[in-house]
């Protein structure tokens, strides 16, 4: 997920400059400092015991959708299994701000409690009993989080949307609102006529019946919750297609958007089959190709969400000047990375956040070359990033989590090389494909692969505040003709008591001389030196490697 907000600030010097610097300004104005706290907490107690003693295997949903009136008329269909016991109840999660009229167990008509997002109903089971809860329910969805379930409007049209995460399904469908619990759905979308309905996976049919259209989309490989998504409006369609790299399956991709969306849309979607056909060669083949990949406009105020094969784009990123590619490469690259291989727990946040953010960086590398790699890593460089990437705490979507984690791959790569990097993300999709990982698997990943002890680099980037900070101090003296080169290296930084990093030290002389010194800074003083012919100028980590400060004493 990314969202932006836009400052207007001293609009006519901005005017003036917005050709040459638009992308900065946006990618420095991030989304995440957006998010107010009252959006993003995240409660810790929203999963009951019950809830990991069930495994839900499917959800078939039917939406009935009134959009004059804000009202929707549901059935949901949870089928599941018991995996622990002792078990006395099924338990859900479920908003109770709809009228429920009707609920059954494996076909009988049931009692039910619903108290404060939690629906349950009495069963008794064994570890291996199935079941069915059949819930029909109607009435108007409340708004939580960062959408929930939205009747919206832009310009007079209808569009119905939702946005899901972290935990807010259950606010437009009974479910076991766990990242872990994937699953397989069903869902039947009825809109007048005019409407195009579109959801996860592939469309079975369409059915008029009189002034109502129904769609029929179903998934074909597994789904989180927080993923499932919705959306109706008055679209116009487009599509344009990817090939696997065996070329064996030709796949499609869909784009609905607003009528006077479609030709900026077509401008600024065009590069989506270039970034699937990267990252498939990068990190193994799109994990969905059996499905699609789209997108849909909805009225978020200004970002996007990953959801499964139908990522929804805000009005305001559909720009046709494609201002906004790190959207949408940073969207795409979720299909890998919290899509296909989702977070154990959502303090993994980072698995999905930050890698997709380091996405973006590797694909513009791959577009434009080094520079661009470096300037894109400078652009989610901040002073100060609260809080650390182990324990995000209630607060999942701050810079923390995606810049900070997108510099601790960026760290991974420079300390393994490129090889064993690439490999690495290359072993954690193919294990991970399809279900969940934590953090401690992925440094699992990372040791196998890299043959290296990787511990004291992930404790002081996931337990660590903040970032390295260095001051420096140079002398120079003379003695026999030749130059003696002192540099002190001093971490300064209040939050960790000392990082351990590969440091380069790049050494400049006349005539474009230059010596590279790669110096492996273990504690919190270090002193190089280096006896030369001439005086050097002195560059440190000039390839921006390290989430580092570095000033001079």
């Amino acid at each position: 997920m990314k969202k932006i907000i836009l400052i207007i600030f001293f609009a006519v010097i901005i005017f003036t400059f917005l050709g040459l610097f638009i992308q900065n300004i946006l990618s420095n104005f991030s989304f995440q400092k957006s998010f107010s706290n009252s959006i993003t907490i995240l409660q810790d107690d929203y999963i009951t015991d019950n809830q990991r003693k069930i495994d839900i295997l499917h959800y078939k949903l039917y939406f009935d959708l009134y959009p004059e009136r804000k009202t929707l008329i549901a059935t949901a269909e949870v089928i599941g299994t018991v995996i622990e016991q002792p078990l006395s109840r099924i338990d859900l999660n479920f908003y109770d701000n709809f009228q429920i009229t009707e609920v059954t167990l494996n076909g009988t008509q049931s009692d039910y409690k619903l108290n404060d997002k939690l629906f349950s109903i009495p069963f008794v089971a064994d570890i291996g009993d199935t079941f069915v809860v059949k819930i029909s329910y109607e009435g108007t969805p409340q708004r939580v989080g960062l959408a929930g379930f939205v009747f919206g409007k832009r310009d007079g049209i209808p569009l119905v949307y939702t946005l899901s995460e972290p935990t807010y399904a259950s606010s437009w469908f009974p479910c076991n609102d766990l990242p872990t619990d994937k699953v397989l759905m069903d869902i039947k979308i009825s809109n007048d006529t005019s409407m195009i309905s579109v959801s996860n996976g592939i469309l079975v049919s369409s059915e008029i019946n009189g002034s109502r259209k129904t769609y029929h989309w179903k998934t074909v490989y597994p789904i989180s919750t927080y993923l499932i998504a919705l959306y109706s409006s008055d679209y116009e369609t487009f599509s344009d297609q990817y090939i696997s790299l065996d070329g064996k399956d030709t796949m499609s991709l869909e784009y609905y958007v607003l009528p006077d969306k479609l030709e900026k849309a077509k401008v600024d979607f065009s590069e989506h089959a270039n970034i699937l056909n990267f990252f498939a060669k990068t990190f193994g083949e799109y994990p969905f190709i059996e499905e699609k990949y789209g997108v849909a406009e909805f009225l978020w105020s200004s970002g996007a969400m990953e959801n499964q094969t139908i990522t929804g784009v805000a009005s305001s990123l559909i720009g046709g000047k494609n201002l906004f590619l790190d959207f949408y490469i940073h969207e795409l690259a979720h299909h890998w990375w919290g899509n296909a291989i989702g977070p154990k727990s959502w303090k993994d946040i980072w698995l999905n956040e930050g890698f997709s953010s380091y996405s973006e960086a590797l694909y513009f590398e791959h577009k434009s070359g080094s520079s661009a790699l470096q300037s894109t890593m400078r652009d989610k460089y901040f002073m100060e990033f609260s809080g650390t990437l182990a324990e995000p705490g209630s607060y999942l979507f701050t810079n923390t989590v995606y810049d900070k984690g997108a510099w601790l791959l960026h760290m991974l790569r420079w300390e393994v090389g490129d090889s064993s990097f690439f490999e690495i993300l290359r072993e954690y999709y193919e294990k991970y494909k399809y279900s969940n990982a934590s953090t401690e698997d992925f440094i699992n990943i990372c040791e196998n692969v890299s043959a290296k002890n990787l511990q004291k680099f992930f404790h002081q980037w996931l337990e660590g505040e903040g970032q390295i900070e260095l001051e420096y101090a140079i002398s120079f003296k003379e003695e026999n003709g030749s130059i003696n080169t002192t540099i002190e290296i001093e971490q300064v930084q209040e939050d960790y008591e000392y990082y351990e990093f590969p440091l380069e030290i790049v050494f400049n002389f006349e005539k474009d001389e230059s010596v590279s010194h790669l110096v492996n800074v273990k504690s919190s003083l270090t002193i190089f030196e280096l006896t030369s012919d001439s005086k050097p100028t002195i560059e440190f980590d000039p390839n921006s490697w390290l989430l580092a400060s570095i000033v001079e004493k």
